[in-house]
């Protein structure tokens, strides 16, 4: 595991209790709710890990 994966992977886990706390991820939610937070903050990462194409 690299490092960016462990700062995406620590990153979800913070959303996800945050979202915990307050109500909106409930236990039979959980699974669901943290692959998508996942996915979507790895995209998020890779597409501005992206370097741009020289013109």
């Amino acid at each position: 595991m690299t490092s960016i994966d462990e700062q995406i992977l620590r990153a979800t886990k913070e959303i996800i209790v945050k979202f915990i706390e307050v109500g909106r991820v409930s236990p039979t939610s959980f699974d669901e709710s943290f692959k998508t937070i996942y996915q979507t903050i790895r995209e998020s990462v890779k597409q501005t890990d992206r370097k741009p194409s020289q013109e």
